[in-house]
């Protein structure tokens, strides 16, 4: 497979990377076999997280004996320099290995996350003496916000961002990319399939690849599913203009109801963490049913039982997103699939 460059790290990686989220869903032996399958067809850039449960676990069992051809990601969401340290000898241990190609921040979302990452005596700190020390190579850095994320490459402090990047979450063809080539760092393409939402997997990996220096990640469950991915390198990557109609019936049929997580509506007067909620559906595609049922996510959909139908949410978000009548929406659908979840358990 075709590799490039990742900004200025100077690391060449494969033209499509794996992201880790989706095998959490399956046994350990499914995981493991995907992400071998992913190896065998050359894919060299492999992004996980320590919040990603299993994943870490998994991917290294699935690299054991090949460590050194591959580029190995991880991320950690901790904002104290005790967090970060507890993370990174973590997923090094889950990693089996000693050392991780790319450490980013994770889901550095607004200004108060991005000075805690950089407190010099905080998560950066503690960063910096693994690349003294070997045991990180190169720093970067992931965001839903568009505003958080130009203020993260300009700091000059990271050498990629991560961000959604897909022809619906189109923005960061004209409002982040051009800054990342001017600072030379390199973009990397989260949820190339809008989180599940968009099923034209050849007309979605299209549009990205039109990007040559874009690295999208796919996060998948069954080998066939990366078998069609990478058969796309093979073929013309410009989209015909039946595919372009396509990609537009697609953008009017999601772009009414689509929340890029900018989280520009909050704050909500309720405390609802309205992305969240909005996201629900997508988060149900890619991981455990557990962790949607229960936990944190659970509490986020409860808590949205408090919406007092204010309206300011919608007044602030950028996308004119009818927000009130899609959480009622997203509260009907978590109702009764957690019930149909539950029965299946019974």
């Amino acid at each position: 497979m075709e590799k490039i460059r990742l900004g200025r790290t100077n690391l060449m990686v494969s033209r499509i990377g794996f992201g880790g989220i989706p095998i959490q869903r399956l046994t350990e032996d499914e995981a493991v076999a995907v992400v071998k399958k992913c190896l065998d067809l050359g894919i060299t850039y492999l992004d996980t997280a320590n919040a990603y449960t299993t994943s870490e676990r998994r991917i290294g069992k699935a690299i054991a004996g090949r460590r050194q051809e591959l580029i190995i990601a991880t991320k950690s969401g901790a904002r104290t320099k005790e967090g970060v340290e507890q993370h990174l000898a973590n997923s090094l241990k889950q990693l089996g290995t000693d050392y991780i190609d790319l450490y980013q921040f994770h889901g550095v979302n607004d200004t108060k996350n991005l000075e805690m990452v950089l407190n010099p005596n905080g998560p950066i700190a503690v960063v910096q003496k693994a690349m003294k020390d070997g045991i990180v190579k190169h720093v970067g850095v992931t965001s839903h916000s568009m505003d958080a994320a130009k203020e993260a490459v300009k700091t000059d402090r990271f050498e990629t961002i991560m961000f959604p990047f897909n022809f619906v979450t189109s923005e960061p063809a004209t409002d982040l990319l051009p800054l990342c080539r001017e600072r030379d760092v390199a973009l990397i393409a989260m949820k190339p399939l809008a989180g599940g939402m968009l099923d034209n997997v050849p007309v979605a990996f299209k549009y990205l690849l039109q990007f040559p220096d874009v690295v999208p990640l796919v996060g998948i469950e069954k080998t066939w599913e990366i078998e069609e991915i990478v058969g796309l390198l093979d073929k013309p990557w410009k989209p015909t203009k039946r595919e372009q109609s396509q990609m537009q019936k697609m953008r009017d049929e999601l772009g009414s109801k689509f929340c890029r997580r900018c989280d520009y509506c909050q704050p909500c007067t309720a405390n609802i963490v309205i992305s969240t909620v909005m996201n629900m559906p997508s988060f149900a595609k890619r991981m455990p049913p557990e962790r949607i049922f229960s936990g944190m996510l659970a509490d986020a959909m409860q808590k949205a039982y408090d919406c007092t139908d204010c309206g300011d949410c919608e007044e602030r978000c950028p996308f004119k997103l009818p927000i009130r009548g899609i959480i009622k929406e997203r509260l009907d659908w978590f109702s009764k699939a957690k019930a149909e979840y539950l029965s299946k358990k019974a």
